[in-house]
């Protein structure tokens, strides 16, 4: 840009200001107040997951931005979002769980470091009052304080009705549109006033299966219609991989389930990226167990049997010989030890943008599906 574009682009910024008394509307991405410059992340409680949303050390999910999080039954959507509340109360900021299921567990919220006795639970049954609410914590965080960190989690869109739809009856409806008109209508007017409050939206959601899709076409849809899904940054689709099963009095017992989250969308970073996790039903997600996975896959670890072996360059190159079952114990314990390995798997996970490099056709697969990668 030449100086004389810089200038007539500095006049135009300052005119589109002073139309708008009340708030700032025109400006320059390399400063630090533009409403695009992402203010802080939260973790999901999964590294490998945040890996593949922010693509960068320490991410998550974005602050001041929506996120919705979808998934057959029993695959972990509250679970995750409950972490996400329990990490904004370690930032210092405010949780809240807005719930239309009315089905919590306060001893599983606590097993997960989720404090309770500070989070707003805020039961509703209709989508209007949903939304109703998310407008006075907006006004009321704008007042206060709009350095404060606020992550609000409706668990679940699906779950909610329409205030017609409450106040009528069990007759067969004709094409039941109303949620998915009012939710675009709320979606219009919170989602730039989010981003100026550091206000994160996350939404839980089933999936349905689309009837009649067309061969290779994604089989899932989500309720609710796809205002959601347009003004989303971030999307998750969560996966049941299996079931852990641990030999309790010579039987088996299950004792939690593998999760695979897809990066369906993502404005963050590159999408289509995924994460495996174990989820404990008594401890919620296993962090440190997925960051093994990713250290044998990218041969940050040699592996021998049942013994891994690394070479620790941060104390002389010493080698380090463990097994799985000691490894969380392993990082507990050594913190520069722990670090190291993080950035090594950073290293390794991180997509590097490149602008306008070459590429061999011959390296290139198109794959025509679109629908689950199971």
């Amino acid at each position: 840009m030449t100086r004389k574009e810089e200038d007539l682009a500095q006049v135009l910024a300052e005119s589109l200001n002073k139309s708008k008394k009340d708030q700032k509307v025109a400006f320059f991405l390399d400063g630090s107040d533009a409403p695009t410059n992402v203010e802080g992340w939260i973790s999901t409680g999964s590294d490998m997951l945040d890996l593949s949303i922010s693509n960068r050390p320490n991410g998550g999910i974005p602050v001041g931005r929506i996120a919705e999080i979808t998934g057959l039954e029993q695959t972990g959507k509250s679970l995750v979002s409950a972490h996400i509340l329990a990490e904004t109360q370690k930032q210092g900021g405010v949780a809240v769980l807005i719930d239309t299921e009315t089905s919590v567990s306060r001893e599983f919220y606590d097993a997960i470091g989720l404090d309770i006795s500070k989070l707003l639970y805020v039961s509703v049954d209709s989508v209007e009052e949903i939304f109703e609410s998310i407008e006075i914590i907006i006004e009321k965080v704008r007042k206060a304080s709009k350095d404060k960190i606020v992550t609000i989690v409706v668990d679940s869109v699906a779950a909610a009705s329409t205030k017609s739809e409450i106040s009528g009856d069990y007759d067969k409806d004709g094409y039941a549109t109303d949620k998915a008109i009012l939710i675009s209508k709320a979606m219009r007017k919170i989602t730039n006033m989010i981003g100026r409050q550091k206000i994160t939206l996350v939404f839980t959601n089933q999936l349905r299966q689309k009837m009649n899709a067309m061969p290779f076409a994604d089989p899932w849809t989500t309720s609710g219609g796809k205002a959601l899904a347009f003004h989303a940054s971030v999307r998750l689709r969560l996966k049941h991989k299996g079931r852990i099963k641990q030999k309790v009095n010579g039987q088996d017992r299950i004792i939690g389930i593998q999760v695979r989250a897809q990066v369906v969308k993502n404005r963050m970073g590159p999408p289509l990226r995924s994460a495996d996790f174990d989820v404990f039903f008594d401890s919620g997600i296993d962090n440190y167990g997925s960051w093994l996975n990713v250290m044998k896959d990218a041969k940050i670890v040699k592996q021998g049997g049942a013994w891994y072996t690394y070479v620790f360059e941060g104390n002389d190159d010493e080698e380090i010989k463990f097994q799985s079952k000691d490894f969380v114990e392993l990082l507990e314990g050594n913190e520069a030890l722990r670090d190291e390995l993080y950035l090594k798997i950073c290293d390794a996970s991180v997509y590097k943008y490149k602008g306008d490099s070459p590429r061999d056709p011959e390296d290139i697969e198109i794959d025509e599906s679109d629908g689950d990668d199971d």
